[in-house]
C-alpha cells in the first residue's frame, strides 16, 4: 500500500485523535489548561509512538520532545505547538465537529491537526532514527520560554519541517515576514481637567501624536507594516492623563527593514514640552526568506509528484511562526506542512479532511528524504 492510501485508510483514527486534541482547550495564557493539553498530547504520542516524551516545563509552560538518535549524523526537526488563542470555554459556543468533510473547532487548523499529522507520520516510519518532534506551549505569544529550546534542537539538525497550517489553496510557506513587538509608554503630568488643565501635560494628546508618528514608519512598497494596536490612557474623565501606552505590531520581509524600524522606534522623541516617551520591546522573530527554504521546497515538489499529488506551490505570508527562528539560524526550513483549511483565530477556523491523508503522506516522505 502506498503512503497516500495508507494514511487515507487511517483517516478515521486520525480524525478521532485530532478531535481529542481540540477538545482539550489550551490557551497560551492559562498554565493549568496548558498542563492538561500537554498531558493529552503526551498520551496520544505514547499510544502512537510507543514511548513517552521528554517534558520541559520552562517558566511554567510545558513543552514536549520525542527524539530518536541518528547513526548517520543527519537529523530532522518537526516543529509543532499545542497552545491556541482560544480561551477555556470556547468549545461551548464552537464545539468541535465535522460537516460534509470539514472539521471545525477552536485550534483545529492552528494547529492541533498539525500535531496529529506529525505523530502519525513518525509512527508510520519504518525507522524514526534522526527524527526529533517538538511540541511547544507558547508559540501564539511569541515563544518566550521555548525559543532557546527550539534553537538548541534546530542547531543539531539539517532540516526543519513546520506543521503550521498551509497557505491559501494548500500552498506551502517558504517566506514569512519578521515580527517585532513594542510597547510605547508616554508620561505626562496630571491636573484637574476643569480647574487648571494648563498645569498638566496631557498623556492622551502625546499618545495620539506618537501613534501618528509610528504609523508613518511603515513602507507599503517593501511590505513593511507598522500597526498601532491596543491603547489606553488616563484614570478619570475629569483628570488630565498622566500616563498612556499603546502596543505596536511590526512585520518586515527583510532583516534590514526590521532593523530600520527598530532604530526609528527607539529614536522616538516626545512632541509635548514636559512629556517623555519610553519604548519597550523589539524584534521577536527574524524574517524567513526563500534562501533558507528553497531547497526543501524543491524536494517537496519532487516528492509530491512521486506521490501522485500533482504540483504544489509556495507562498510568502505576513504571519510569523517558530520556523522564523530556525530559518534565522540558516537551517533549511519549510513551513505550512500542516492542515489545509483556513480561518485561523476566528469563528471560521476549519480543516478540509480530504487533504489530511495526502499532506501526511508528503510529510512522511519529506522526513524519510531528510533522515
Amino acid at each position: 500500500m502506498d503512503l497516500v492510501a495508507r494514511f487515507a485508510a487511517a483517516l478515521p483514527r486520525m480524525l478521532a485523535d485530532i478531535v481529542e486534541l481540540v477538545d482539550c482547550e489550551s490557551p497560551s495564557s492559562d498554565a493549568a489548561a496548558l498542563a492538561r493539553s500537554a498531558e493529552s498530547v503526551a498520551r496520544l504520542g505514547e499510544r502512537l509512538l510507543g514511548r513517552a516524551p521528554d517534558s520541559f516545563v520552562i517558566g511554567g509552560i510545558p513543552h514536549l520532545r520525542w527524539h530518536w538518535p541518528s547513526g548517520t549524523g543527519r537529523r530532522v526537526l518537526l516543529l509543532t505547538h499545542h497552545d491556541t488563542v482560544w480561551p477555556v470555554g470556547s468549545l461551548a459556543a464552537h464545539p468541535c465537529g465535522t460537516d460534509g468533510g470539514v472539521l471545525r473547532g477552536p485550534g483545529c487548523f492552528d494547529m492541533k491537526t498539525g500535531i496529529a499529522m506529525a505523530l502519525h507520520a513518525v509512527a508510520g516510519l519504518a525507522d524514526p532514527a534522526g527524527v526529533t518532534l517538538l511540541v511547544t506551549g507558547d508559540e501564539e505569544v511569541g515563544s518566550p520560554t521555548s525559543r532557546e529550546l527550539i534553537e538548541r534542537e534546530a542547531r543539531a539538525c539539517s532540516a526543519v519541517l513546520v506543521l503550521e497550517g498551509a497557505a491559501v489553496g494548500g500552498r506551502l510557506k517558504w517566506a514569512r515576514k519578521g515580527v517585532s513587538r513594542y510597547d510605547l509608554v508616554v508620561h505626562g503630568r496630571a491636573a484637574h481637567a476643569g480647574l487648571e488643565p494648563e498645569s498638566g501635560v496631557n498623556a492622551t494628546v502625546e499618545l495620539a501624536r506618537q501613534v501618528l508618528a509610528v504609523e508613518m514608519l511603515g513602507d507599503p512598497g517593501l511590505g513593511t507594516t507598522v500597526t498601532p494596536t491596543v491603547a489606553e490612557a488616563g484614570t478619570s474623565a475629569n483628570t488630565v492623563p498622566a500616563r498612556g501606552r499603546f502596543a505596536v505590531d511590526v512585520r518586515a520581509a527583510t532583516p534590514d527593514e526590521q532593523q530600520r524600524v527598530d532604530l526609528a522606534m527607539k529614536a522616538l522623541a516626545p512632541a509635548l514640552p514636559g512629556a517623555s516617551v519610553e519604548v519597550r520591546g523589539g524584534p521577536n522573530r527574524p524574517p524567513m526568506t526563500t534562501g533558507s527554504t528553497r531547497g526543501l521546497f524543491e524536494r517537496a515538489r519532487i516528492l509530491a509528484a512521486e506521490l501522485g499529488l500533482g504540483d504544489i506551490e509556495a507562498a510568502s505570508v505576513g504571519g510569523g511562526s517558530d520556523g522564523n527562528f530556525t530559518a534565522g539560524l540558516g537551517i533549511p526550513t519549510l513551513d505550512g506542512l500542516g492542515a489545509v483549511g483556513g480561518g485561523a483565530h476566528s469563528e471560521q477556523e476549519h480543516v478540509l479532511l480530504d487533504h489530511v491523508p495526502p499532506r501526511t503522506a508528503l510529510l512522511a516522505a519529506l522526513i524519510r528524504d531528510q533522515q
